[in-house]
């Protein structure tokens, strides 16, 4: 039987998932000099595609007369929610990129327009569907806590690293294959570059417009994966209106307190979803459950002011990011 401290743990790391992959995909934005506020939008484009997508798959199965795989229903989740979560993002960039709209606004109505295409789209889904909008049990499984051979039986270690479902350690490996890019290859010096002084990189030779479209929209995609856990983990594979709501802002104040960095974004998003879930399974009498309700949000207000205060050069804001690049305007 596991303790309440093992237990908190790994139910902050469930929570955190979905805020590690939007922080990362928006890390991987405002690299470029990107700032995209509608990382929300695209955490919910990114949960109804990917119902979507294995709802769809299932029901190809069924008219086939074929039995649902859940590996192949988990795939198409993940495909449709990348790439629900990359077209809002293609639609940023086209934008604040080539038309040169300013990137505030634009991410706001992105996220506006991302949570009204989902809800409508989950619920008008879920009318056609007989009620509301599911998956079946082989999907469900398919995102299912693993069971790693030996490894998951080792006492202790064997829940805090080796009994999640898979989306977790996919998150990781995204966080880790990021770090690794960012700073140990050209391309992510290059990226860096564009993000820190678009005039200067462009003088060097590398295409500003390229990289701020390439970062923008892998990060979008990555931002649409995240929602898709919301959807397919959270919720059991069954939409619910406005299950990502807060979610995508939470991520954005993630990639302030993790620096722009992926391997922090990590044990910043574990604390982050520890707060979220906390009210579980500490309880303190007379303490009304709002309180509990707000201490993500009271954190996130908490690291903002600090960071601010504390500006350090090394872990600061990329100098570009949130300004859109003029070519005739370098010096």
């Amino acid at each position: 039987m596991l303790d309440l401290g093992t237990t908190l743990v790994m139910a902050a790391v469930l929570a955190g998932t979905p805020l590690l992959l939007g922080a990362l995909g928006e890390i991987l934005t405002e690299r470029s000099g990107n700032l995209n506020l509608g990382v929300e939008g695209m955490m919910f484009m990114g949960a109804i595609m990917g119902l979507m997508g294995s709802f769809m798959y299932e029901q190809a199965m069924t008219a086939a007369g074929a039995q649902t795989i859940g590996f192949f229903s988990a795939l198409a989740a993940l495909v449709m929610s990348f790439a629900a979560g990359a077209f809002g993002a293609l639609i940023y960039s086209f934008l604040t990129i080539t038309l040169r709209s300013n990137q505030n606004v634009t991410g706001l109505v992105l996220t506006i327009f991302g949570t009204g295409f989902a809800n409508f789209l989950g619920e008008f889904a879920g009318q056609q569907a007989g009620g509301y909008l599911a998956v079946g049990a082989a999907t469900k499984a398919a995102f299912a806590p693993l069971a790693i051979p030996f490894l998951s039986d080792i006492p202790l270690l064997g829940p805090l690293f080796f009994q999640y479902n898979w989306m977790v350690y996919f998150a990781l490996a995204v966080a880790v294959v990021m770090a690794v890019f960012l700073f140990r290859t050209r391309f992510g010096l290059n990226l860096r570059a564009v993000g820190e002084d678009p005039a200067a990189a462009d003088a060097a030779g590398i295409s500003v417009s390229r990289y701020r479209y390439m970062a923008t929209v892998i990060g979008g995609g990555i931002c649409g994966t995240g929602g898709m856990y919301m959807s397919m983990v959270t919720t059991s594979g069954v939409w619910v209106h406005g299950c990502v709501t807060g979610y995508g802002w939470l991520a954005v104040a993630l990639v302030i307190f993790a620096t722009w960095s992926p391997l922090r974004g990590i044990l910043v998003a574990a604390v982050f979803g520890g707060l979220m879930v906390v009210r579980m399974y500490v309880s303190i009498p007379g303490l009304p459950i709002q309180i509990y309700e707000m201490l993500p949000y009271v954190a996130t207000i908490l690291v903002l002011i600090i960071t601010s205060v504390r500006q350090s050069k090394k872990h600061a804001m990329p100098a570009g990011t949130g300004l859109n690049y003029f070519r005739e305007d370098r010096e």
